[in-house]
């Protein structure tokens, strides 16, 4: 079984997001974004290991993404995917699984990641990094050329992550989010959920 979702520790609703300053977990309604230099941030350390999920995996991978997004039908580059009919890899430490991602080919030349999620507690460990890398290389392997993904205007943290780790930002689909939610609802440190962001990478 998948470790489950720790408590905000301000509000008690399923923390999201480590704090960098203190540890504690917290939600994305009580996350904030601020500038930290490098000497006071350190990158923890968690024993996992990278590897293909089995169908064994399927009932734990389901119940993380119905904590991360309730829902498992994604909308994004206009196509509707359900989230758990598509292949993923998984970061699996001793406790059960800490981190996974989706992905799937996409278009002509390149793969699509569906889903990255790593629970709070192992974030900063490097995990959502080595996920990604792993699809990378995957995708170099198949000849393929290029990594796609999207997040919303509010994520913030994964907006910074993505571009951190060489993916560009190309488009951005002005409220696609809330038209497909019914409404603008709060997001992270409660910026209203609004905008589709799609970014690419090359794969080298």
């Amino acid at each position: 079984m998948p470790i489950e979702y720790e408590p905000c520790s301000l509000c008690q609703n399923h923390a999201e997001y480590s704090c960098s300053h203190c540890g504690e977990l917290v939600c994305a309604n009580d996350a904030r974004i601020r500038v930290i230099c490098t000497n006071c941030f350190s990158q923890k350390h968690c024993e996992y290991r990278i590897r293909q999920s089995f169908s064994d995996d399927l009932e734990s991978l389901e119940a993380l993404v119905s904590l991360f997004w309730g829902d498992p039908m994604q909308l994004m580059f206009d196509q509707h995917f359900k989230v758990t009919e598509y292949p993923a890899i998984i970061a699996e430490t001793d406790h059960g699984i800490g981190g996974f991602i989706f992905y799937t080919p996409f278009r002509k030349d390149g793969v699509l990641i569906i889903a990255l999620g790593v629970l709070p507690q192992f974030q900063g460990c490097g995990i959502g990094r080595d996920l990604v890398a792993h699809v990378e290389k995957m995708a170099k392997e198949q000849g393929r050329q290029l990594l796609f993904v999207i997040t919303t205007n509010d994520n913030l943290p994964a907006l910074a992550f993505y571009q951190r780790i060489g993916f560009q930002l190309f488009e951005v689909i002005p409220n696609v989010v809330s038209q497909k939610l019914g409404g603008s609802f709060p997001g992270f440190a409660t910026i209203p959920i609004r905008d589709e962001l799609r970014l690419r990478k090359h794969v080298i």
